[in-house]
Parts: C-alpha cells; sequence; structure tokens
C-alpha cells in the first residue's frame, strides 16, 4: 500500500542532471511555499511515460501560478532522464531514484508487471502513481496504478493542487 493522505512526505534528496551538472532535488523543497506534487513514472523514453510528462509540462504554468512544485521521478540514470526530457521537450524537474530510495519510501515498487513485460526478472521500477502534498508538506491525495498504461486522474491532481 503507498503512502496514505495525512502522512508528511519523506525527506528525501535524489539528482537531476541539468545543462550546469548534476543537482540535488529535495522531495521537501517546496514545503513552507506550496502545493508539491510527485510523479512516479516507471521508464523514460517509453510511450505513456512521455504522454503523460508532456501533458504535464502543457499544464505547468497552472501549477507554478499556485506555487506548486512539481517533480517527476523514476529509476532511470539522470543522464537518460536529460536526454528523454531534452527529447520531449519535458519542462518539469525529472528526478533519479536509481536507489530505489523514493520508491521504498512512498511504497509504490513494481517488480512484477515491467518486470514481466520485459523479461527482467529483477527489475524494480516505479508503480505510476502520483502524490500530491499541501503546503505544510502533508499528503492530501493519492492515487497509484496497478496497470502501468493507466494515466492518473488529471482533474483530481489539479483540484487537490486548486486548480
Amino acid at each position: 500500500m503507498p503512502l496514505k493522505p495525512g502522512q508528511p512526505l519523506p525527506d528525501l534528496t535524489l539528482k537531476s542532471k541539468t545543462d550546469g551538472g548534476l543537482v540535488d532535488v529535495n522531495l521537501r523543497r517546496n514545503v513552507g511555499k506550496g502545493p508539491t506534487v510527485i510523479l512516479f513514472f516507471p521508464l523514460a523514453f517509453t510511450g505513456v511515460c512521455t504522454d503523460e510528462m508532456c501533458k504535464v509540462t502543457g499544464e505547468l504554468d497552472s501549477y507554478k501560478g499556485l506555487k506548486a512544485d512539481v517533480i517527476a521521478i523514476s529509476v532511470d540514470s539522470p543522464f537518460a532522464q536529460e536526454a528523454w526530457a531534452k527529447q520531449n521537450a519535458i519542462g518539469l524537474t525529472v528526478a533519479s531514484d536509481m536507489s530505489l530510495a523514493a520508491i521504498k519510501a512512498f511504497k509504490v515498487v513494481d517488480s512484477k508487471v515491467i518486470a514481466g513485460k520485459l523479461g527482467f526478472p529483477k527489475l524494480k521500477v516505479a508503480k505510476r502513481a502520483v502524490f500530491v502534498a499541501d503546503k505544510a508538506g502533508n499528503i492530501i491525495h493519492v492515487e497509484a496504478k496497478r496497470d502501468p498504461s493507466q494515466l492518473p486522474n488529471f482533474g483530481k491532481v489539479r483540484k487537490a493542487v486548486g486548480i
């Protein structure tokens, strides 16, 4: 079971690759300023994940208008994430969870569905999931998908953020 509403965002720091190099991304960096949206996706360079992040990028101004911080997380390397984000004009912060710390802390580890589809029995990736935290850093909305081909309900995400 993923983390539940009322629980605090875990205090984790992941890596993101920017033009300036590797940078730290703390998942609680927006606490006290505005809401935080954490989007977990299985793998970069896949159709559904690309569609999801492009859709969110298209709505990023609405989130920023409410001082919301949007962070996307996958187990891909920060270098692969950067190449994928540039190739697809993805404008949100994409953070690498190669250590699996975030997917374990949020309890969204998928070790069966994607691994089975790809034929890598020991592969662990993130389930497609979204967590919205309020300004105080407490989770107020959770959605985790069993089927990685299904996108989150972005209407509910926007409502949780206040859009």
